[in-house]
């Protein structure tokens, strides 16, 4: 018969297997697991505006808002922001997370001696300074999530804006190339005639030398404003999610520009709470407040406390509350205080610094934008007059009473003043854009986190 010691010995050992089986069990039972998800050999942009998202055939030609609509549906890096929002999920419920308990435990095999049993030892503890620095880093974590939220709402805002400018420049570019294409044309007309003269020794290549640089100037012109216009398309393609090569087709003209400084300066007061970025800046001060209030906290001594029991190889067993720290002699945690200190004195002079130099964009913007109202007010009457004194011409050549020389030199002259015009009025549709992204016309008044500026 198997010794009582044995029979003690295997007791112990079929029970500390139990208790490892449970173990794993509820570990395991807590666990993700992972599937394989293989990247795509092959990817390619949308080939036709019909498998865009939110696409309406019948809302063709596409003006401003229906632009904005699609680019917030369809471009790509805004739609990899909902993967970047879960992972500042995942983070947030990471660090916010109660310490696990810890467990302990050892077997002592009786190999000598008067002993008749295994001894053992348990334990179970709890850090304690984990628990008193838990609110402070749950405050942290949430602002953290909240601040890149905020964040991917800033880089939301900035995509619109890009967008907005892109069909600015494309709607008046394309008035500005079928103007110079008219001026082209009565240059080339006028060349065409005088090669012909020139051929046939009626007139002196020297004489009208400068006819054809006008010509060949105006047909330079022409070409820089159609790479212009290419590239501009092909960049509202890539924030469309579509191939360059494809069409779209947008609405052939844009509201008059129309902006008013008192309201520009009245929504720059409440700037701070609708502006993503100044958003994102105080929920990071934020975080780092509450990052500050856990690095003091966890100044105190690092604090564990448990139970401990134990048996002897003869069978005596005792048990007790246990306590356990590290005395503070060398580290009492003054670095990371020093950290979390200057961190937050970083973002506070990053935020205080963002806020001022916002409020001088606004008001540079608004100069300039001031600046090319009063010019466009100096260029229509000057534009206006061009344009008659042309038309006159052209009556006159009708009934032989100038020659088209001069009629070309007045309408080229006129079709250059409403270009002139033209690019004022687009440079003054860009400036309106640019106020609205920096005072944040169009967002909410407040956004939903309750942030306060530091």
């Amino acid at each position: 018969m198997p010794s009582l010691s044995a029979k003690h010995h295997t007791s112990w050992a079929s029970s500390m297997r139990t208790l490892a089986a449970m173990a794993l069990a509820i570990g395991a039972a807590g666990c993700a697991t992972s599937q394989p998800k293989p990247l795509p050999e092959q990817a390619a942009s949308a080939s036709s505006l019909s498998q865009l998202q939110g696409y309406d055939a019948t809302a063709l030609p596409l003006d401003m808002a229906a632009v904005e609509r699609l680019v917030l549906l369809n471009n790509p890096d805004l739609k990899t922001q909902h993967a970047r929002h879960q992972a500042a999920q995942a983070q947030r419920l990471q660090d916010g997370v109660l310490p696990n308990p810890t467990l302990g435990g050892s077997v002592g095999y009786l190999l000598s001696g008067p002993g008749d049993a295994t001894a053992w030892t348990a334990s179970i503890s709890q850090d304690i300074a984990s628990l008193i620095t838990l609110r402070p880093r749950r405050e942290a974590a949430k602002a953290n999530a909240d601040a890149i939220d905020a964040g991917l709402l800033w880089e939301q805002w900035q995509t619109l804006g890009k967008a907005r400018l892109l069909v600015i420049d494309l709607v008046e570019g394309q008035r500005q190339i079928a103007l110079q294409t008219q001026a082209l044309q009565a240059q080339a007309q006028r060349e065409t005639r005088i090669v012909n003269a020139v051929r046939d020794g009626n007139l002196e290549r020297v004489a009208v030398a400068s006819d054809l640089a006008a010509a060949a100037d105006a047909r330079s012109a022409l070409s820089d404003m159609q790479r212009r216009q290419l590239d501009q398309q092909q960049q509202l393609n890539a924030l469309l999610g579509l191939q360059p090569g494809v069409v779209v087709p947008l609405a052939t003209s844009l509201p008059p520009a129309q902006m008013d400084a008192s309201a520009i300066r009245t929504q720059f007061d409440s700037v701070s709470r609708r502006r993503p970025d100044l958003v994102a800046l105080q929920l990071g001060y934020q975080a780092q407040e509450a990052s500050l209030r856990a690095a003091v906290l966890a100044q105190f001594p690092p604090l564990a406390i448990g139970y401990d029991a134990s048996q002897d190889n003869s069978r005596v067993r005792n048990g007790g509350p246990a306590v356990n720290f590290t005395l503070p002699i060398f580290d009492h945690n003054q670095h990371n205080v020093a950290i979390a200190r200057a961190t937050r004195e970083q973002l506070h002079q990053e935020y205080t610094t963002r806020l001022a130099t916002s409020h001088d964009d606004v008001e540079a913007l608004l100069a300039q934008y001031a600046q090319l109202d009063g010019q466009q007010q100096a260029l229509k009457p000057a534009t206006d007059d061009a344009v008659h004194g042309a038309a006159q011409a052209g009556q006159a050549a009708q009934a032989g009473l100038i020659d088209l020389r001069n009629v070309t030199d007045l309408r080229v002259a006129a079709l250059n003043r409403q270009l002139a015009q033209l690019a004022t009025e687009q440079a003054m549709l860009e400036q309106q854009a640019a106020l609205e992204l920096l005072v944040g016309r169009g967002m909410p008044t407040s956004l939903e986190q309750d942030v306060m500026a530091p």
